[in-house]
C-alpha cells in the first residue's frame, strides 16, 4: 500500500472508514478474549506532543503495546524543535527511524508540513482544526449499540470546534444529518461548512437542534489555548448547557456523547454525563480500540 496519512477524515474513503470502524470492533473483541495479536511487532510510532494529553497519550501508547509495538512520546522542549528546528527537517529525520509519527498540536498546518515531508504515516491526533481519532471511537460507540449511523440525526450543541469539524465530516462520509447550534460568533469554519452543507444544519438554537436527535454531543465551552477567553465564553454560551431539559427533547433512546474532559455545571449537567444515556466512557474507552484498527491499516 502506498503512503497515506490521516489528517482529518477525509484522507479515507467512507468505505475504508466503515472497514476501520468494523475492524475496531473485532480488536476490542479480541482484546477482552486476551487474545496475543502482534502484527506490528519491532514497529515503532513517535508520539509528537504540544499540548497535554490523557487519553491519546494511555490510547495511543497502550494500542502500540497491544499490538506488538513501542511507541516514543516526545514533546518539543525535549526535542530540537523547541529551539527552532524547521518541522520540515525534524519530518525528514524522525521519519527515517520510525513506522509512523502521531501528532497532537495547536495549528492544522503543523501537522500538514510535517506529513508533507515524512516517509511514513502522519496521524493527527487533534489539532485546532480537527480531530479525527476522536470521531473513530464516537462512530464506533454508536455501532456497537445500535447498528448503521447512516441516515440517523446527531445534534451537536456548542462551539464550532475541531470536534465539530470533524462531526462535520463524518456527517458527510457516514451519510447522517448534523444539527449544529452554537452561540453566535462560535460557528464552525465556512470552509468545512461549503464542504459539508447538503448533510448539515446550523442555528443558533440548542433546543431546536435536539429535537428528535439520536445522539446528542457537545464538547468543553473553552478548550486548551483558549483560559484567557473562560469568562467571555461562559456568557456567550449561557443557555447552552445539555440538560435534562434539552435531553428530552431528543428521542426517547438518544445517547449522549462528550470527548472528554468534561466540566459538570458548564456545557454539560451532572445528571445527563452520569445518566442512563450517557456513553462517554465507552468512547474513551473506543480511542483504544479504534486507533488499534488505523495502526494496522496505516502501518502494517
Amino acid at each position: 500500500m502506498s503512503l497515506r496519512h490521516f489528517l482529518s477524515l477525509n484522507d479515507l474513503t467512507s468505505d475504508e472508514l466503515r472497514g476501520l470502524i468494523d475492524r475496531a470492533i473485532e480488536l476490542k473483541a479480541m482484546r477482552r478474549e486476551r487474545r496475543l495479536y502482534e502484527p506490528l511487532k519491532n514497529r515503532t510510532l513517535a508520539m509528537i506532543f504540544t499540548k497535554s494529553s490523557t487519553r491519546t497519550r494511555v490510547s495511543f501508547e497502550a494500542g502500540m503495546a497491544q499490538l506488538g509495538g513501542h511507541a516514543l512520546y516526545l514533546e518539543p522542549g525535549s526535542m530540537q524543535l523547541g529551539r527552532g528546528e524547521p518541522i520540515e527537517d525534524t519530518a525528514r529525520v524522525v521519519s527515517r527511524m520510525v513506522d509512523g509519527v502521531m501528532i497532537r498540536t495547536a495549528g492544522h498546518d503543523f501537522v500538514e508540513k510535517f506529513a508533507e515531508y515524512s516517509k511514513v504515516p502522519v496521524i493527527n491526533a487533534l489539532t485546532d482544526k480537527f480531530h479525527p481519532c476522536q470521531l473513530l471511537a464516537d462512530i464506533q460507540t454508536w455501532q456497537e449499540r445500535r447498528g448503521s449511523i447512516q441516515g440517523r440525526t446527531v445534534a451537536w450543541i456548542g462551539d464550532g470546534n475541531n470536534v465539530c469539524h470533524s462531526w462535520m465530516n463524518a456527517a458527510r462520509l457516514f451519510d447522517f444529518t448534523l444539527n449544529i447550534a452554537t452561540p453566535k460568533g462560535y460557528e464552525p469554519d465556512p470552509d468545512v461548512v461549503d464542504l459539508n452543507r447538503q448533510h448539515i444544519m446550523l442555528s443558533h438554537d440548542p433546543k431546536a437542534a435536539a429535537v428528535d436527535a439520536d445522539i446528542v454531543v457537545t464538547d468543553t465551552w473553552a478548550s486548551m489555548g483558549q483560559e484567557d477567553e473562560k469568562a467571555e465564553r461562559q456568557q456567550a454560551f449561557a443557555g447552552f448547557i445539555v440538560d435534562d431539559g434539552l435531553m428530552s427533547l431528543a428521542d426517547k433512546d438518544a445517547m449522549f456523547m462528550h470527548c472528554l474532559p468534561a466540566y459538570r455545571g458548564s456545557e454539560v449537567a451532572a445528571s445527563v454525563i452520569d445518566g442512563r444515556q450517557s456513553v462517554v466512557w465507552e468512547e474513551g474507552e473506543n480511542r483504544l480500540h479504534a486507533q488499534k484498527a488505523l495502526l494496522e491499516f496505516l502501518i502494517k
